[in-house]
């Protein structure tokens, strides 16, 4: 298998910006997220203005366009089987979509009072599960929705909120904020309804490296925690102090609050602002933006399971293992990130094209290079055929191509030619 993998990944690396083909979206605004179908055979485009565009990613060619699919910018696209895909918007709706039935919506779901930004899906228990910038996060029951939407419940709620994904297996949720905190619920359990103070709650605390290891961890930025009790401040220091409670085995919708660190971050705050996961749960990979926006970082984070790392304090679930400093422009957008489908390689907007890196020169499998303290990620190949920011790039999960979307609307799809 991983001899296969190592031909893709020589595939990609070989991947010419002259190999891209532009596919046009006229005047539907920037793409702000792409999503492949699970089988590869449909790509859909958010745009910035209403619409969503559907693709054919083998032929290029253009399959429709719902241009009134919201009534305001596109934000998400989350596809939950081969037919069916919701998207997210900035009306504050999700909508459910049928692959063989696109003149119409599925159903309209209403629930958020904010801009809706991120669509996750429980294949376990096939709940639907949104955050947007009203700070929740909100569970819908897919299996009962009918015209009128679907039944829903606010599973958790935390300030400056802006990514919020599902490991692969759905054991973990991690939540990224603007204040540059990344929360994490252990052993999750989407069917408990989570309440201020119902949950175990860990120490904050900056994530390791290993010459924290050696030299002593650093404390968290003296900022308040996201989580809150109420509007008027942070959680207290009775509750975080209940942190010490978790060292062996821990309860359901346990919460783990980590500073990740960022390089040359130590004195500065930061935003993250895209958010992933590695296909196979090993890493979350997280894009970094300083408070002054003059500096931006992609990162990856090893999950660390098991005992403490040091006796002396408890255990940090993350340790980032890699890093790049990115290009600093487009500010004010996200910019979306991904890994590929076998998790060697990532795809990173940078300025107007992107990147493809490795963990190594060779692109091997993360768990066969842990470097022993945080490495530089390997520049394998610079794609650059937009002629304005990117900001979202995806890999297809079953053919060796890669789609990038920009800020003035082109979407480009790069693939080997023989």
């Amino acid at each position: 298998a991983r001899d296969t993998f190592g031909a893709m990944t020589g595939l990609y690396g070989a991947i010419q910006p002259a190999d891209s083909v532009s596919l046009s979206t006229r005047t539907h605004g920037a793409v702000f997220n792409l999503e492949y179908s699970p089988d590869g055979s449909v790509l859909t485009v958010a745009c910035e203005q209403t619409e969503v565009l559907l693709f054919d990613p083998i032929s290029s060619k253009h399959i429709k366009t719902l241009s009134e699919a919201h009534e305001d910018c596109v934000n998400n696209i989350r596809f939950l089987d081969n037919r069916l895909f919701a998207t997210c918007s900035d009306d504050t709706t999700i909508a459910l979509w049928d692959l063989r039935k696109l003149n119409t919506k599925v159903c309209t779901l209403h629930g958020h009072t904010s801009w809706v930004k991120n669509i996750e899906y429980d294949t376990n228990t096939r709940l639907l599960v949104t955050s947007g910038f009203d700070g929740n996060v909100i569970i819908w029951d897919t299996n009962r929705c009918t015209e009128d939407g679907c039944p829903h419940k606010k599973f958790f709620h935390t300030r400056f909120l802006m990514r919020m994904r599902l490991t692969p297996d759905c054991s973990k949720m991690l939540i990224s904020t603007s204040s540059g905190y990344l929360l994490i619920l252990h052993d999750l359990d989407l069917n408990k309804s989570l309440e201020v103070g119902s949950y175990p709650i860990l120490r904050a605390r900056r994530t390791t490296s290993s010459s924290d290891i050696t030299s002593g961890s650093a404390g968290p930025r003296a900022v308040g925690s996201p989580c809150h009790q109420n509007e008027s401040g942070p959680l207290s220091e009775k509750h975080l102090s209940r942190s010490s409670q978790r060292e062996g085995g821990s309860p359901r919708n346990s919460l783990e609050v980590l500073t990740p660190e960022i390089p040359g971050e130590r004195d500065r705050g930061n935003c993250i602002t895209s958010l992933q996961l590695h296909p196979k749960g090993w890493a979350t990979l997280l894009r970094c933006s300083s408070n002054t926006d003059d500096q931006e970082w992609t990162c990856v984070y090893e999950f660390q399971e098991g005992a403490p790392v040091r006796a002396v304090s408890p255990r940090c679930s993350l340790r980032l293992t890699h890093c790049i400093e990115e290009a600093n422009v487009g500010r004010g957008y996200i910019k979306e990130l991904c890994f590929s489908p076998d998790g060697r390689m990532i795809s990173s907007p940078h300025g107007f094209g992107i990147r493809l890196l490795g963990f190594d020169a060779q692109c091997r499998e993360l768990v066969d290079c842990l470097p022993c303290e945080a490495s530089p990620l390997r520049e394998i190949r610079s794609l650059y055929s937009h002629s304005d920011v990117v900001l979202t790039t995806k890999f297809s999960p079953t053919h060796c191509q890669i789609a990038s979307g920009c800020l003035s609307g082109r979407v480009s799809l790069y693939q080997p030619k023989f």
